[in-house]
C-alpha cells in the first residue's frame, strides 16, 4: 500500500501503514535545506562551524546568528528554521537556569540534552502542533567530564558524537570530518579544520555568499562557550581559502 499522498502526512500524531511519520520527515527536509553546520570534539574542547547563507547584500553582517549561548559552559549550533531554533534555544536556557536555581550547580550537558529531547519529541505526538524544523548540536566542557558533543534531531532522538554535521551538505561534511584525527587535536588546530571543511562543502553555484560563524568551548576559553576572536576567525578563513586554492591547483595539474 502506498502511503504517500493518502492523507497520512496531515498530522504529526498519525503513522502511515509502513510505520512512518511524514511530518517528522518533512522537518528533516527543512533542516537539509539550511546551510551546513558542523561540530568537532577534540582532546581539549569542541569547535562549532556554521555556514550562514547570505541571500541579500543588504543584510547586516552578524545578524540572525545560528550559534547560541545556552549557559556559560554550553553552546548550541543549529541548522534549519531560524525561528524554531530560537524557540529551542530559549527552552534550553530555561532548563539550564532552572537546574542551576534548584541544585546550585551548572546543568550537565547529557541531562540538558535529555530534557530537550523530551521537549522536541512532545511536538511529534499531537495533531495540534508540528515538529521543530531544526537539528541542534550542543557542546560543553568541564575538567570533570572533559569535552562533550550531542546532536538533537526533529524526531527527539539525540546521540553523542566526536564529529558531526547537519544541513544541506552534511554527507560531504561527514566524509571530510572522518579524515580528521580529532582525538589528538586541540581547539586551536580544530578551528582551522572546521573552517576548511565549511569552505570545501560550500556550493558556490547555488549559494554564492555566505558568512562563516565559529565558536569553541574548552581549555582555551576556561570552560566557557564563546565565539572565536575575530583575529582567529580571519586566520582560519585565510587557511581555508589557501587549502582550497592548493587543491584546485593540484586538480588542474592532474588534468
Amino acid at each position: 500500500m502506498s502511503s504517500i499522498g493518502a492523507g497520512y502526512d496531515l498530522s504529526a500524531s498519525q503513522f502511515s501503514p509502513d510505520g512512518r511519520v511524514f511530518q517528522v520527515e518533512y522537518a528533516l527536509k527543512a533542516v537539509e535545506n539550511s546551510g551546513t553546520a558542523i561540530g568537532i570534539r577534540g582532546k581539549d574542547g569542541v569547535v562549532f562551524g556554521v555556514e550562514k547563507i547570505v541571500t541579500s547584500k543588504l543584510y547586516e553582517r552578524g545578524s540572525n546568528k545560528r550559534i547560541f549561548n545556552i549557559d556559560k559552559h554550553i553552546g548550541m549550533a543549529v541548522a534549519g528554521l531560524q525561528a524554531d531554533a530560537r524557540q529551542l534555544g530559549e527552552t534550553a536556557r530555561d532548563e539550564a537556569s532552572n537546574y542551576r536555581s534548584n541544585f546550585g550547580d551548572a546543568v550537565p550537558l547529557k541531562q540538558l540534552t535529555n530534557r530537550l529531547s523530551m521537549f522536541v519529541h512532545a511536538y511529534t505526538l499531537y495533531s495540534s502542533v508540528r515538529p521543530f524544523g531544526v537539528s541542534a548540536m550542543l557542546s560543553s566542557y568541564s575538567k570533570e567530564t572533559g569535552p562533550q558533543l550531542y546532536v538533537l534531531d526533529p524526531s527527539g532522538v539525540s546521540h553523542g558524537y566526536w564529529g558531526c554535521a547537519v544541513g544541506k551538505a552534511k554527507q560531504n561534511a561527514k566524509t571530510e570530518i572522518e579524515k580528521v584525527k580529532m582525538k589528538d587535536m586541540t581547539c586551536q588546530q580544530l578551528v582551522k579544520e572546521v573552517a576548511k571543511i565549511i569552505y570545501i562543502v560550500h556550493d558556490e553555484v547555488k549559494d554564492k555568499n555566505f558568512e562563516l560563524e565559529l565558536s569553541w568551548v574548552g581549555e582555551v576559553t576556561g570552560g566557557k562557550h564563546e565565539l572565536v576572536p575575530p583575529e582567529v576567525l580571519a586566520e582560519a578563513e585565510k587557511h581555508a581559502k589557501a587549502s582550497l586554492e592548493e587543491s584546485d591547483d593540484s586538480d588542474d595539474e592532474d588534468m
